[in-house]
């Protein structure tokens, strides 16, 4: 699977979990990070840094993803296999 096709997947998936994905600028400094999940107003979000590389992104939203209980939602096999990793 090519990485734009990961990446796409991978907010379909969060889509369907509910899951808000946003991309913003994140300004760099000494402590920087391509983003992350957490929780706004109670619903979850996950926050990319839209400067990220397209690998940084996948690996952010692949991370925040994992932590969702996916037993009872169909992912694709190498899908499933890139967020078990």
């Amino acid at each position: 699977m090519d990485d734009h096709t990961a990446l796409s997947q991978l907010e379909g998936l969060a889509h369907t979990l509910g899951i808000q994905v946003r991309y913003e600028k994140i300004i760099e400094d000494e402590m920087s990070s391509a983003g992350g999940l957490c929780r706004i107003k109670g619903e979850w979000v996950i926050i990319i840094n839209s400067g990220a590389t397209i690998n940084e992104k996948i690996q952010t939203l692949a991370k925040s993803l994992k932590t969702f209980d996916l037993n009872n939602i169909y992912v694709r096999p190498a899908l499933r296999e890139l967020l078990e990793q």
